[in-house]
């Protein structure tokens, strides 16, 4: 089994847009393939595939919040004198627990005279599977529940379903959420390698380098994409030189193309509803050298771009003219 995380540090690069179409060429080719949507807060592959229905939806629960039982409820007030994080107010004549800011420290439990108030456990969101979709693999999503934290741990819940469903054959792709948050080192961790996904700006560059910092943190030897390249040509050498310089083995590009906003207003993956457009041709290319030199050539290829060492991350000044 592969775990393969497919990153950015930045949003709106193009990162699920890869990792769908990467999942649905392999599957194509023969491959056993899970797709991961690891991104609770904002999941987004099911929208790309088309998705808009569930085989399976569980809850997940995580933390605790504080519950008044009315019959019990005598309206003193001391729940509401106690709570330190000011989570319970006098409603319409009765004392009212907001669960978005309660943390379930159970001080208004321990206070309450009439102990009308128990501590119960809090839903933080939905693990939803799609055991198998049009093109043979599960896809394993979650969506985590408003105001509530916590959403790494939930991103290792989708980890490890996806894990139990899996071969020792099989090729996990783990579709990251932006930034270098819980939720993106809850789906770096463990993982075999990671595909960066860049685009030639100096902000995505920064947080290239910032994804890359998390990803030798944890060994994982690393593939760059860079997308939209012909926006900026000039500033894919500085990219490209940081690659080389760090070790990253370089994938390929892939040109600006409208026709991607397209497919995701028609819900449909962008190779199959474009496959003539582009974007599509090269993400195409970068699957199959991603097929024949990583994945047919496993041992050597993360023997040779495993970082011997993690490097903390420096920050890098953009001077005036290089914006």
């Amino acid at each position: 089994m592969i775990e393969i995380a497919v990153a950015s540090g930045k949003g709106g690069v193009g990162k699920s847009t890869i990792a769908t179409s990467l999942a649905i060429i392999l599957a194509k080719s023969g491959w056993k393939v899970i797709l991961a949507d690891a991104d609770a807060e904002a999941p987004n592959a099911h929208l790309i595939l088309g998705i808009d229905s569930w085989d399976e939806v569980r809850d997940y629960s995580e933390g605790y919040v504080a519950e008044i039982d009315y019959t019990k409820c005598n309206t003193c007030g001391a729940c509401a004198k106690s709570c330190a994080f000011k989570a319970v107010k006098l409603v319409n004549g009765r004392y009212v627990i907001n669960k978005f800011t309660c943390e379930g420290c159970l001080t208004c439990s321990l206070v309450c005279p009439k102990q009308a108030i128990q501590r119960i456990k809090a839903s933080a969101g939905k693990l939803r599977i799609v055991r198998e979709t049009r093109w043979g693999f599960p896809l394993v999503s979650a969506l985590l529940s408003l105001g509530r934290p916590n959403s790494g741990k939930l991103v290792t819940e989708i980890k490890e379903i996806a894990r139990s469903l899996a071969r020792s054959d099989t090729i996990i792709i783990l579709d990251s959420a932006a930034g270098i948050g819980c939720q993106v080192i809850a789906s770096l961790a463990g993982a075999s390698a990671a595909i960066l996904v860049a685009e030639p700006t100096p902000a995505s560059f920064s947080d290239l380098r910032r994804i890359h910092s998390v990803a030798k943190h944890f060994g994982i030897p690393s593939a760059l994409v860079i997308n939209k390249y012909d926006l900026n040509p000039e500033y894919v050498k500085v990219i490209v030189e940081y690659a080389v310089t760090e070790n990253i083995d370089i994938l390929g590009t892939v040109p600006y193309d409208d026709h991607v906003p397209k497919s995701l207003s028609y819900m449909k993956p962008l190779i199959e509803v474009f496959p003539e457009a582009s974007a599509s041709k090269a993400i195409t290319d970068l699957a199959k050298r991603f097929e024949e030199k990583i994945l047919r050539n496993w041992a050597e290829w993360r023997r040779k771009f495993t970082p011997t060492k993690a490097a903390p991350y420096v920050p890098i000044i953009i001077k005036p003219n290089e914006r």
